[in-house]
C-alpha cells in the first residue's frame, strides 16, 4: 500500500510560480503511475500531469501543455509539480495520486494542497 504526502500550495499572483512536492512511501513505486490531480469548487476532477514511475512519457492535461512540469527525485521517493504562469483557473485543491499501473482509477491519494491564483 503506497502512502502519500502532499504539500507546497499556497497564495499567488497570476504568473507566479509554485513547486508541489509529494513523498511516496510504502510500496514498489516502480509498479505504480503517479499523477497530480486538481479538483476546484463546482468542477469535474482533472488529472493535470502524470508518470510512471518506471519510466516512459509523461502526461500533461491541454490546460497546463507548456507552463506546469512533473519530476521526480528518486532517491526522496519524492515527486514534483512545477507550475509557472500560474492562472485564476489553476486555482484548486492538488492531490497527489497513485494507482497500480495499468489502472483506470487512482486509488491512493494525498491530503491535498490549496492553490489559490489571484488575478
Amino acid at each position: 500500500q503506497v502512502q502519500l504526502a502532499d504539500s507546497g500550495g499556497g497564495l499567488v499572483q497570476a504568473g507566479d510560480s509554485l513547486r508541489l512536492s509529494c513523498t511516496a512511501s510504502g510500496g514498489a513505486l516502480s509498479l505504480y503511475t503517479m499523477g497530480w490531480v486538481r479538483q476546484a469548487p463546482g468542477k469535474e476532477r482533472e488529472v493535470v500531469s502524470a508518470f510512471t514511475w518506471s519510466g516512459g512519457a509523461s502526461y500533461y492535461a491541454d490546460s497546463v501543455k507548456g507552463r506546469f512540469t512533473i519530476s521526480r527525485d528518486s532517491a526522496k521517493n519524492t515527486f514534483y509539480l512545477q507550475m509557472n504562469s500560474l492562472r485564476p483557473e489553476d486555482t484548486a485543491v492538488y492531490y497527489c495520486a497513485a494507482k497500480f499501473r495499468g489502472s483506470d482509477e487512482y486509488t491512493y491519494w494525498g491530503q491535498g494542497t490549496q492553490v489559490t491564483v489571484s488575478s
